[in-house]
């Protein structure tokens, strides 16, 4: 059985890691092949939403559409990640070889994420918010 840290000492661990102030920051702190497919997701969220703001949530790249979350992106150890929220369950048959949850993709960093897919799922997600207000 391993034994967790004692959660003070997560917190000074986690306060010691400069927290980034942009998506460059977040990019350039992580390995070339990952940055590789963050960059491609970047850009395809940024054609799918142009409007979109980039900012920083949860210390992970994200995207605001008129001052409301509209999805994020990130690096974990073993895989990356993209947070397009409740999309996910919507296109559950198209995303069956990912491993996903809730509101999370993941997906190999040597493994492109499709350009089409994340279109797909970002225009989604705006229909979604535009029929919220």
């Amino acid at each position: 059985m391993t034994r967790k840290p004692p959660l003070e000492n997560l917190r000074r661990h986690r306060s010691n890691q400069k927290k980034p102030k942009n998506h460059d920051d977040y990019l350039a702190a992580v390995s070339s092949e990952k940055r590789r497919a963050l960059e491609r997701l970047r850009q395809a969220i940024k054609a799918a939403a142009p409007k979109a703001e980039e900012c920083i949530s949860y210390q992970v790249p994200a995207f605001r559409l008129n001052g409301k979350f509209l999805v994020a992106y990130g690096a974990a150890a073993n895989h990356c990640a993209f947070y397009p929220g409740s999309t996910v369950q919507a296109l559950k048959n198209e995303l069956k070889d990912y491993n996903t949850s809730k509101g999370t993709i993941r997906f190999p960093a040597d493994k492109a994420f499709p350009v089409a897919l994340v279109r797909k799922l970002v225009r989604l997600r705006i229909q979604e918010k535009d029929q919220a207000r």
